[in-house]
């Protein structure tokens, strides 16, 4: 079932129902936190999953050069795309 949210910004968000397992003690401690806070339990997951997921992804690291010039290199300007993905760490063909 999907509903519509207000996001952090206050703005429209798509959501979906999913169920998780927590030990028992990590549940009463989120009930504590919840009640103390004012806050749904549901909006302490989303923030605490939402951190974990930002934190866990590959920041993209900028390219390690830029350059305007003769190469002595005659494929360069067709081979750039590739040359630049591949510092980036992606795969293109």
């Amino acid at each position: 079932m999907a509903t519509t949210a207000l996001a952090g910004g206050g703005r429209p968000t798509s959501t979906r129902r999913t169920t998780i397992l927590l030990p028992t003690d990590l549940l009463l401690r989120l009930d504590r936190l919840a009640r103390t806070t004012g806050r749904t339990k549901t909006a302490l997951i989303g923030e605490a999953i939402a951190a974990y997921v930002d934190a866990s992804e590959a920041p993209r690291r900028p390219l390690p050069f830029v350059g305007i010039g003769r190469s002595g290199h005659g494929r360069l300007s067709l081979d750039a795309g590739r040359i630049a993905a591949r510092e980036m760490g992606e795969t293109r063909r």
